[in-house]
């Protein structure tokens, strides 16, 4: 498939640049895949589109301060390190901004014990970064120094987001990885996740540190040309024995955003032979997973997730979940998405990551 059957049109004022408060005040549009009905509701009542026994998967990772800006050292002049993914002890991949030249320099920041050493350009565009310090003293300083990075739409509260050190994180986040949020889950507060509770629904945790495979746009004319980026997962035994049970009972499995939702569908294998169902293997490591159009999803059956950017890989995941939907036809699941894009933008609903949700029955 072509990118460009993966681009629509959004006015500018409807990209949300901070959250509501409090955050389950946002709206909520439900979209029926077999019927194609769509219902206009707040995310306070998705407790009414939630079954006893549905089992909610949250990512618990947590953004770190990945943004660091320190000088050359001898030169004096600027440069923006973001930490993007740690290799080893010391070394770390990184995304420079700022001008630079393809050799080693040294990078000093200021009032703080941390150094760089920026090493040499990988071939996705990234830097191999090694550091002075490293485990807790390297969280240290760079507590001191990063700010929590956000997306480029968000624009004109550098005060809000310095003062609001939780505003880019879940209430959740426990797994110390990302560098951008899983924003789904953004809805989520502790009132209303109790309240679930009160009814039935049960909530698990599963990791996936978010970075370049999410937030990087596609480049590529043809989406199957498209080169993910690894990004690190978790999926525990304790999680992985709770969803196969729901499984085998015939309880619905809810993931909250696509990160989640990637991690679920990487580690499902195909049926034992006394089983109807693809069951979870726990695991833990790297994945590359692609979720396009044409993909056959094995294990979610309900996706709660925010309205995507154009050309990402999380809006071709979540066309790829509608086209699942029974009675849908192929290559029919971003013709739906965007028939209900145009609903929500219709509607003056809110996009992106502060933006309101969407949940996918």
């Amino acid at each position: 498939m072509l990118l460009k059957n993966f681009e629509y049109f959004l006015p500018r004022e409807l990209i949300a640049q901070k959250p509501l408060k409090p955050r389950y005040r946002s709206r909520l549009l439900v979209l029926n895949r077999e019927t194609k009905k769509l219902v206009h509701d707040h995310f306070f009542n998705i407790g009414k589109y939630l079954k006893k026994g549905d089992i909610v998967v949250l990512n618990n990772t947590k953004v770190i301060p990945a943004r660091l800006i320190g000088r050359r050292e001898g030169e004096g002049r600027p440069i923006e390190i973001f930490l993007l993914k740690k290799i080893n002890k010391f070394n770390w991949h990184c995304l420079l901004g700022g001008k630079k030249r393809e050799q080693v320099f040294d990078v000093g920041f200021e009032g703080v014990k941390l150094k760089a050493k920026i090493g040499k350009k990988n071939n996705d565009g990234t830097w191999q970064v090694r550091f002075n310090l490293s485990g807790n003293k390297f969280w240290q300083e760079v507590e001191k120094i990063g700010e929590v990075p956000t997306p480029p739409y968000i624009k004109g509260h550098k005060k809000y987001l310095r003062a609001k050190k939780d505003f880019y994180q879940t209430i959740f986040a426990r797994e110390k990885g990302s560098v951008a949020a899983p924003t789904a889950g953004f809805h989520l507060t502790q009132k209303l996740v109790n309240e679930l509770k009160g009814r039935g629904v049960k909530f698990v945790f599963v990791t996936l540190h978010v970075g370049l495979g999410t937030f990087a746009p596609i480049r590529a004319e043809r989406i199957e040309d498209h080169w993910m980026h690894a990004e690190w997962f978790n999926l525990s035994k304790y999680t992985a024995d709770i969803l196969n049970n729901a499984k085998e009972d015939g309880r619905r499995i809810v993931a909250v955003g696509t990160t989640a939702t990637r991690v679920l569908e990487n580690c499902a294998t195909a049926p034992l032979p006394h089983q109807n169902f693809f069951s979870l293997v726990p695991c833990s490591g790297e994945t590359k997973i692609f979720i396009k159009p044409g993909y056959k999803f094995k294990f979610v059956d309900a996706l709660i997730t925010n309205f995507h950017l154009p050309h990402s890989t999380p809006l071709l995941l979540a066309s790829a979940f509608i086209e699942n939907g029974e009675g849908v036809k192929k290559n029919e699941g971003i013709k739906i998405l965007f028939k209900v894009y145009k609903e929500a933008i219709k509607k003056k609903y809110r996009f992106y990551s502060f933006g309101d949700a969407m949940l996918i029955l």
